[in-house]
Parts: structure tokens; sequence; C-alpha cells
């Protein structure tokens, strides 16, 4: 209580001097409950989505012969969505974020539009049942073992993914799924029933993509170094090459949507989507040139007036990411239990199966809610916490992602779109230490100074670095041991 307050209360009669305190301390009390009970809504609002889930799922299948396995597995669809949608989504707009190009809750709200969108318009329209080919169809072609083997899948990525998310450790979302149908298939059918070529190509992406990202990213940097930021005039040389580099990103998104984002709307050769690109690039560099002429008008010849012209091609590619994300990983939520699905309506599996529109939706609203909820923490990490990000390095990870998934299609090499944007935000920072060592000769890591000095000035923290590499290569197999216990005991259930 105030002083005031207090000099108010001495003139006032004994039992309303003892009503005041008593209102003091519910009103404490309440203040304590709020904030006790504030980290509960995120999971109380999760755990209502989940709910809804089972109940439409009750409705619209509940009066089939096996309505019930349905509807679980509704449940554990919507708590994969609501895990990628907090893990994944963070590797799109973090960046952007990290650069102060758009504010956190514009981002959620940017993100939550162009997930729901991108999986809903362009979502996967067909979906392997067995993950790409990982097992062997004929080797689990009981319904009942293909069914608890999709669920088991399914249950241990998202599990495999909380976890991750809890620990702050961005980890792809495809590699849990996979390493759940692998553990699940080895249990139902044997070693044998593996495709270990797929397997040996998906374990070469964990150092590919990261690499390939990471290269990429630390590639346009030093070009933006060495034409823009360490020029004498940095506005005029901006001038000149901030529209080339718009045009490239342009580009390049162009040929990545067309790629990527738009299969189920229109089949594109991938020279016709590098023709696509190349004109989209020229035209938007075009466009832009005097857009930016004009924006750099009265601009100080300083690194940080330069954000002002990188800014919207920021947004603008992390709305991209984030719709030709949900077009692609909505797969990643709802294919199990687009499986599970098409088995009980059938009476057995199928290579490859349609998924019903409730289910997509299932899938596209639990990667928005997810997001909204839990995806905070993992943007601040990936935007803030492992290295420095300002406008052109956020705009050279951008750009390196899309790029690399370019090259990777073009390979038919499986890349992650987790680790090519972890790997570039790597690469910026790594470039960015031996940039300032080697060219600028600044010695930031003298002999003399103590351990821990030399530790803080590194410009990537270290112990991000090892807890992402270490959560990356035990995703598959953690993933594939979990589901193999879960498939051990939901095997015994009989359907």
């Amino acid at each position: 209580m105030t002083r005031s307050g207090a000099r108010v209360t001495e003139h006032l009669p004994k039992q309303y001097k003892t009503l005041d305190k008593d209102l003091g301390r519910i009103n404490l009390l309440e203040q304590a409950a709020i904030y006790v009970s504030r980290p509960l809504v995120p999971p109380g609002v999760a755990l209502i989505f989940m709910g809804l889930v089972g109940v439409v799922a009750t409705i619209l299948m509940g009066h089939q012969p096996l309505g019930l396995i349905v509807v679980a597995a509704s449940v554990i669809g919507a708590y994969m969505a609501l895990n990628i949608g907090a893990n994944d989504v963070a590797n799109n707009m973090g960046p952007a974020v990290g650069a102060e190009a758009l504010t956190l809750g514009g981002a959620l709200m940017i993100a939550a539009i162009c997930e729901t969108a991108g999986a809903l318009l362009a979502g996967g329209d067909v979906v392997g049942t067995v993950s790409r080919g990982i097992v062997a169809p004929e080797a689990v072609s009981d319904p009942q073992v293909f069914i608890w083997a999709m669920m088991a899948a399914l249950l241990a990525a998202a599990l495999w993914i909380n976890l991750a998310t809890v620990l702050g450790a961005p980890v792809s979302t495809t590699h849990a799924v996979v390493g759940g149908v692998m553990g699940a298939g080895i249990v139902a059918a044997g070693f044998t029933a593996v495709n270990w070529a797929t397997m040996g190509r998906i374990a070469a992406s964990w150092v590919i993509s990261p690499v390939m990202g990471g290269l990429i990213a630390a590639g346009f940097l030093a070009f933006i170094n060495n034409r823009i930021i360490y020029r004498d005039d940095k506005i005029a040389a901006a001038r000149t090459w901030v529209p080339v580099l718009i045009g490239i990103m342009g580009g390049a998104f162009a040929t990545y949507m067309a790629l990527k984002g738009l299969k189920k709307i229109i089949k594109v050769e991938f020279g016709t989507a590098l023709l696509i690109g190349l004109g989209v690039a020229v035209v938007l560099s075009l466009l832009v040139r005097p857009l930016i002429a004009r924006q750099s008008v009265g601009l100080e010849n300083r690194n940080k007036s330069l954000k002002k012209l990188f800014a919207l091609p920021l947004i603008l590619s992390a709305a991209l990411l984030s719709f030709a994300h949900g077009a692609n990983d909505v797969a990643n939520a709802v294919g199990p239990l687009a499986a599970i699905v098409h088995t009980v309506l059938e009476g057995g599996a199928s290579d490859r199966v349609q998924i019903p529109f409730w289910v997509m939706l299932i899938g596209a609203l639990g990667l928005s809610v997810g997001l909204v909820l839990f995806g905070p923490k993992l943007i601040r990490m990936v935007g803030g916490e492992i290295t420095k990000l300002n406008a052109m390095r956020a705009y050279c990870v951008a750009l390196a992602a899309a790029i690399t998934v370019i090259l990777a299609s073009w390979l038919g090499l499986p890349v992650s779109s987790t680790h090519i944007a972890i790997g570039g935000i790597f690469g910026v920072g790594f470039f960015r230490e031996w940039y300032h060592e080697r060219v600028l000769k600044q010695n930031r890591q003298s002999a003399l100074m103590p351990l821990e000095e030399r530790t803080r000035r590194k410009v990537v923290r270290r112990a991000h670095f090892l807890t992402i590499v270490a959560a990356w290569l035990v995703t598959v197999p953690a993933a594939a041991a979990l589901s193999a216990a879960l498939f051990s005991f939901l095997n015994l259930i009989p359907v």
C-alpha cells in the first residue's frame, strides 16, 4: 500500500481497514494465480484443439467399423501438426525477426496465414503411405500391421519433435517421420523390408543440406561485403546492386514455387521452372530499381541505413518460404493419418493415397495453431541466439534456402528445409568470423585473453551449434527406436 493510501485509511473505521487488508491479500493471490497459470494457457489451448479434432473425426468416421482407431489417429495427427508448427516454422521466420525486419507478432501472423494457405491451396495432393519408399509396401500389407505401424510412426515423430522443441533444437520433421516409419517397419517385417539405399541418401542429406545452405549463404554475404558494405559510398553501391539481389531473390522463389509449392495446381518441369525464374528475376530487377533509388534518398552512408533497402524483400521471402513449407510439410503431419483412413475405408494399404480435405484441414490448422502457441521460443533462438543477424545476413539465409532446394531438386538429393536454413545461419556466422580475422585482420581471439572471454567474442554460439548438430544426428535413430517400442505395444491390441 502506498503512503497516500495509508493516510486515507488512517481515518477509516477499523472494520474498513481490515477489509482493505483482506482485499489486498486477495489481489496478491489473483496476481500470483495469473502468473502461475500463464504458462499453462498454450498447452490448454492445444488440448482443446486436439479435442475438437477428435470430435470432428468422430462425426465423420465414428460410424466406420474401425472408427475409434481413426479418431485416435486424428488426435495424434493434430498433435503432430502442432509440433511441426512449433518447431519447423521458426526456420522461415527466425531470420526476419532476428534482423528486426519483422516483429514477433507480425511474423506469427504472416506465417500462420501463409502456412495455412500453402497447405490448403498447394498441399500434398498425394502421399506415399510408406513415406517415400522407406519400407516395402508388400512387407506391411496386413491391414492391422499397417495401421499400427503408421500410428506408431506418427506418435513417435510427434513426441520426438515435441522434445526437440522443448530443448530449443530445430530438427527435420521429415527425418522424424522417416525414422518413425523405419522403426515400425523393422519390427513389423525385419531389416530387409527397409530401403537402405534411400536411408543412405537421407543420412547423406544431414551433411549435404546444411553445408550447401551455409556455403551459398556465405557466398552471397561475401558478395554483399565486397560490393556494398565495404565500399566508400555504400548507398551508391546499394542503388546498383540491391535491385540485382532482389531480382535474384524473386527469380529463385519463382523457381522454388514452380517446382515445390504449386505441384497440386500445375506440374512444371525443371527447365521450364528455371526459365520462369529467369524471367521474373529480370523483370523484378528492372521494376524495383527506381523504388530503391527513391528509398535511398537521404540515407546516411552507414550499414544501418541498408536495413531499409533489404527489409521488404526479407519479409516477402519469409512469407513465400512459409507458403512453400505449408505446401510441402503438411504431408508430414497428416500423411500417416491419411494412410490409416484409406486403409480403414478400403480394407487394405496402398502405395499412394489421396488425402481427404478434412485430414488436410487438420494439418493446415495444426501448423498455424502450433506456431502461434509454441513457435516464439524457437523463432527467437533461430533469429538471434545462434549468431547476430541483420537484414543483409538474414536475406542471404533466405536466398540460400530457396537456391539450395532448387539445386537439390535438380540433383535429386533428399534435403531438409530445416537443415538448409540453420546451415545458412551458421554459414553467415562462420564467414563473419573468418572475414573479420583473416581479411580485416581484427584479432578477436588473442591467446592472452582468458578462455571465457575468447569464447564470448565468437560470432557463432558454439553451445547452440553442438546442441543442434547432436539433435540432427539422433533424430532418425531416436524416432525409429521410439516407434519400434510403440509399435510393439500397439500390435498387442487386436483390431
